[in-house]
């Protein structure tokens, strides 16, 4: 019989990544916060780090739902700007900056006077992973680069287009099988993967 596993999102393709990413579980029912009926319960991230997000999220959506619940805060760290947009990444320039595109021309436009290499950045991941009335643990994933100076790629989604890898491509220019190998977010559920098993032995 298949286990459930929540997964706190809305958002069907970051599911669907979840769900390729951790092929290895086994026999799983994976569970979006809409499947749960938990779709219009928000968790407001007070926290002032990705994990103190991450496990804030596992652990109000586990109790809420009372299975295993894996929740994630992820963002773009870049050091020209003090770390901005950090955990505030999914808002940043709000509410002017109402969409992907527009966050990521407003960091473009705020980088403007920054060379290429002082435009490092990084994406970090945590994977805050919680069972009702227990406290959560957690996996973090990171992934190095550079800012670009204009968007290319139509893959992915947020500040992939102009996230540069060490390669030259950025991130929107993998396909998704290639960015979950070496994503922030693919490398968190990677090293997720031996607290998932663990719980879910026990259950």
């Amino acid at each position: 019989m298949a286990q459930k596993l929540l997964v706190a999102t809305k958002n069907r393709g970051k599911l669907k990544e979840y769900q390729e990413i951790l092929d290895g579980l086994g026999d799983i029912e994976w569970l979006s916060l809409w499947d749960v009926g938990l779709g219009h319960m928000e968790v407001e991230e007070t926290g002032t780090t990705f994990e103190e997000n991450a496990c804030l999220k596992a652990e109000a959506y586990a109790n809420a739902a009372g299975m295993l619940t894996l929740a994630d805060d992820s963002g773009l760290v870049v050091d020209a700007l003090n770390g901005e947009p950090g955990v505030y990444s999914a808002r940043y320039g709000a509410p002017e900056a109402a969409s992907d595109v527009d966050r990521y021309q407003l960091l473009l436009k705020n980088l403007a006077h920054i060379e290429m290499p002082q435009r490092t950045a990084h994406f970090a991941c945590v994977i805050g992973i919680a069972l009702p009335n227990q406290s959560p643990k957690f996996a973090e994933g990171r992934v190095e680069g550079h800012i670009g100076f204009e968007p290319r790629g139509s893959n992915g989604f947020g500040y992939d287009p102009v996230f540069l890898l060490p390669d030259g491509r950025m991130l929107a220019e993998l396909p998704s099988d290639e960015k979950n190998l070496i994503s922030h977010r693919g490398r968190a559920l990677q090293a997720s993967l031996p607290i998932l098993k663990s719980y879910l032995a026990g259950q």
